[in-house]
């Protein structure tokens, strides 16, 4: 069973949400918030797996109740929900821990999808943005300025250079976004060999989680970025959530 905190400054979106969740059994909504403080309040005292995090909200704001919630070192993800694809607003809700983040007029199966998947520890991007999404946090790493695009904080050839060949292959469907169940039946792997293999690259190459090692296998030439799709409004893109699965 997975607990859901719904936050959302407008009620009538609130009730939506919770008549939308309601209808799957394995999903529970213990309770709702109308800002940010509240949010932060009730994550303390409900403990939900996952909170459905609004970011406009008037006082305090869903990212800096994002990073309240995470920082109170809880057990609970928060899944952003967002009106345009790749601003500010997504980036520092990731950077404030948010476990991920979708549009907000995302299909009910492609949000529904999205809180398990958070709820399991995978880490959730918006239909079709995860290059975008690599793109942006590419020019925000540690020691890089805005626009370099090949200084990362980490030394990437010397690090590239320290994965084995099926560290290599691992990294390579990593950034192609497979699960480790789909890396495993991929390559004929057990779940947990993958998950230690993870660990592994995680380690070699100091990355925080998948999302850095994404950025490091594109940054050092591993995989080649696709062209890039015009950008998007909300709605342009109707395929499912894009899963980055957490370490291990």
């Amino acid at each position: 069973m997975t607990t859901v905190l719904i936050v959302d400054d407008h009620a009538l979106q609130r009730f939506g949400f919770r008549m939308l969740l309601e209808q799957h059994p394995d999903l529970t909504v213990v309770g709702e918030a109308a800002h940010g403080a509240e949010a932060v309040r009730k994550a303390a005292e409900l403990r939900p797996d996952v909170v459905l995090m609004d970011v406009r909200m008037p006082g305090m704001d869903g990212i800096e109740a994002t990073r309240r919630i995470v920082e109170s070192g809880g057990h609970s993800h928060v899944l952003v929900l967002t009106t345009f694809d790749i601003d500010e607003h997504a980036y520092d809700a990731l950077r404030a821990g948010a476990r991920g983040f979708l549009l907000k007029n995302a299909l009910p199966d492609e949000l529904v999808t999205g809180i398990r998947a958070v709820a399991a520890g995978d880490v959730v991007i918006a239909p079709g943005l995860t290059r975008e999404l690599i793109d942006v946090f590419s020019d925000r790493l540690p020691g890089r300025t805005p626009g370099q695009k090949r200084q990362i904080a980490f030394l990437p050839q010397r690090e590239r250079e320290s994965l084995t060949q099926r560290e290599r292959e691992v990294l390579t469907a990593i950034a192609s976004g497979w699960s480790n169940l789909e890396i495993g039946e991929r390559l004929s792997l057990a779940e947990s060999t993958v998950k230690t293999h993870v660990s592994h690259i995680l380690a070699k190459i100091g990355a925080r989680d998948r999302v850095q090692a994404v950025i490091f296998a594109y940054d050092t030439g591993l995989v080649r970025p696709a062209r890039p799709a015009p950008r998007r409004a909300a709605g342009a893109d109707r395929r499912g959530p894009d899963a980055l699965p957490a370490a291990g």
